[in-house]
């Protein structure tokens, strides 16, 4: 759909520079735009980009105004700027109500008349699904899950069972919610299985990405509180509780029973051992993990980049002698006190 600049500016509260007739329908990176389309520029990195664009306009800050050839949303925040105008010219496809002739459905379930299932979608007894809910081709909703109204469950998800989401959330292709806990006990004969008997729930306005895991609680619920953004294969044990707005990258694991504040970051490949408390507002870094409870604020890293082979392996031989390095520096701190 086509919008003037005008009609972005004024719902997103930007300041326009250049004509507000002008209309954009597309969004596209600042090297590839062409007319018609809009890009934004929040990174300095992309300042040759900016000064040779085509856009037909580009969303970005007010220092970065001069060096812009094209018309420009002025922002704040010219990345969430962005993010409002995408979804207002990328719209979602609107529902074709009702339930597919392939779909198999339980008697004992409960489908919004607004609510789309899709062909080969199933729902298990006594599961809801709300109002404007789209359950997508071979999602699976198990037993007595709770769909809340507006989310939308993309091809191939699976709710195993004892799932309750709250309205607007996305969950994407291939995630599976309220699968198994990783519970064994030993016993003479090997390993002994443990029930898992809880749930899963799931606040308002979560988004979970394609192939991550949520395990059901083996006693009591595993919580995903509102606002949660979580990347793709990712993999959240069984009791585990996320406060809202956390959001964690790729690889990311959390294990069991770890309590997670509200507004976390977790980079790519990073995670935590389990029973630890992480207060809000922590940032951890790509490949670190927390191995005790974090109480303050900040940034937590804990990673060995990538090197040369034989720096690395020098290095790693210096480490496994840090022992015997620290004996002798307390061996010569008490000789030269005696």
């Amino acid at each position: 759909m086509a919008v003037t600049l005008g009609e972005l500016a004024s719902r997103f509260g930007c300041e326009l520079s250049g004509n507000a007739d002008l209309e954009v329908s597309a969004v596209a990176t600042l090297s590839n735009a062409k007319e018609g389309e809009i890009s934004f520029f929040a990174n300095r990195a992309y300042a040759d980009a900016l000064r040779t664009t085509t856009a037909t306009a580009v969303i970005l800050r007010d220092t970065d105004l001069e060096a812009c050839p094209v018309p420009a949303l002025v922002s704040r925040n010219p990345y969430l700027t962005y993010a409002q105008v995408a979804d207002v010219l990328y719209p979602d496809e609107p529902l074709n109500a009702g339930v597919h002739a392939t779909a198999v459905v339980a008697a004992s379930a409960k489908i919004d008349p607004t609510a789309e299932v899709a062909p080969r979608a199933v729902i298990a007894d006594d599961a809801e699904v709300g109002a404007h809910v789209y359950v997508g081709p071979g999602a699976y909703v198990g037993a007595r899950c709770r769909v809340g109204d507006q989310t939308r469950l993309l091809a191939n998800c699976t709710l195993v069972q004892d799932v309750t989401v709250g309205q607007r959330c996305i969950i994407h292709s291939g995630a599976v919610l309220a699968s198994d806990g990783f519970g064994n006990a030993m016993s003479d004969q090997g390993w002994v299985k443990v029930k898992q008997v809880g749930g899963v729930v799931i606040g308002n306005d979560v988004e979970i990405g394609s192939n991550t895991v949520i395990d059901r609680g083996a006693i009591g619920d595993t919580v995903i509180e509102d606002g949660v953004r979580l990347d793709n294969l990712i993999q959240i044990a069984h009791n585990v509780h996320i406060g809202a707005h956390t959001a964690m990258a790729a690889m990311t694991g959390i294990s069991g029973s770890t309590r997670i504040g509200k507004r976390c970051m977790f980079a790519g490949q990073s995670g935590t051992v389990g029973h630890i408390e992480v207060c809000d507002d922590v940032i951890v870094g790509a490949s670190s993990y927390l191995s005790k409870d974090v109480s303050e604020p900040g940034v937590y890293n804990g990673s060995f980049p990538a090197e040369k082979d034989k720096t690395w392996k020098r290095k790693a031989a210096r480490f496994r002698r840090i022992e015997d390095i620290v004996r002798r520096i307390n061996d010569l701190e008490k000789s030269s006190k005696s």
